[in-house]
């Protein structure tokens, strides 16, 4: 099941390949939400080992949660504020500089709408990319499949189900541009 996930392909989330990875994801993220918030050293340890990458003067303050950890690339010098949630089925490709309010929500995952399919847990996602020096509001959700442009700045609260062009400000539900920059 793993390599059709991988592929953005339906699978069944609860294979035992996908629970074992779930699970590794879930012990290191319970670690870092454990961890004394001013002992940096260790919390750069513990996402350097979780993430795909985590670049040179990132941080994500916890508490932080995420599928499987490996799917997720941040940037160098990124910041992410408390609460941030990334539900990385698919791959989600976090820039350099981006700054990342609190409570946001980055969702890979898709289901399928016809009941049939979905009473049998399947699933699918697809990738979000969220560009060089980026700021995400407080509270912000991005979709599966958007892609953020770099320089763009995502109001408060937003919700992202359409990807957004290089430097613009987007707010609403769902998020339309406002003004260029």
């Amino acid at each position: 099941m793993r390599d059709r996930m991988l592929a953005g392909e339906l699978y069944i989330a609860d294979d035992a390949e996908l629970a074992a990875e779930s699970g590794r994801a879930q012990r290191l993220t319970h670690r870092i939400n454990s961890v004394d918030p001013t002992s940096t050293e260790e919390l750069r340890a513990l996402f350097g080992e979780l993430l795909g990458e985590f670049g040179d003067g990132a941080e994500i303050r916890p508490p932080f949660r995420c599928d499987y950890g490996y799917q997720t690339r941040f940037g160098a010098r990124s910041f992410a504020n408390f609460g941030l949630v990334v539900l990385d089925v698919a791959q989600v490709l976090i820039g350099e500089d981006v700054q990342i309010g609190p409570h946001v929500q980055l969702l890979t995952a898709t289901h399928p709408l016809e009941p049939g399919p979905r009473r049998d847990k399947w699933e699918a996602a697809e990738p979000i990319t969220i560009g060089d020096n980026v700021w995400l509001g407080g509270g912000v959700i991005v979709c599966p499949g958007v892609t953020i442009g770099e320089n763009t700045v995502v109001g408060a609260g937003s919700v992202v189900t359409r990807s957004l062009p290089a430097d613009v400000v987007a707010v609403g539900s769902p998020a339309r541009v406002v003004r260029e920059l």
